[in-house]
């Protein structure tokens, strides 16, 4: 198979790759928010084995940290800003979440196969 053949259907593997593991991407992203220093909905559910990404946004003027020791991830949140987090693909289960500048707010991330139709 020729060089260029061969790039083309790595090419398009890639890209079937991609659109079969990102769930929730762009503007249908799923959304936390920091409002109050607290997470708005303190508990969200995703597809289990998808990668998904996460919308972070603070409506708060303090800074945020969205931390988890679950799902590896520790990213601050300026105030009155937004940041994008990539998680996954998970297993079924319950991974927590904090706000490590206020330990108090707390959330859960449900993983979940989906439903049979």
């Amino acid at each position: 198979m020729p060089k260029r053949s061969m790039f083309s259907v790595l090419l398009v593997a890639l890209a079937v790759t991609v659109a079969s593991t990102t769930a929730f991407a762009g503007d249908g992203a799923p959304k936390i928010s920091i409002r109050n220093q607290q997470f708005t909905p303190a508990q969200l559910t995703v597809p289990a084995n998808t990668k998904v990404e996460l919308l972070v946004v603070n409506e708060d003027g303090l800074p945020a940290e969205f931390e988890s020791y679950d799902l590896s991830r520790e990213v601050v949140v300026p105030g009155h800003s937004q940041v994008r987090i990539f998680i996954g693909p998970l297993d079924p289960g319950k991974y927590g979440f904090f706000n490590d500048f206020h330990q108090q707010s707390k959330g859960w991330i449900v993983v979940r196969h989906p439903a049979a139709d």
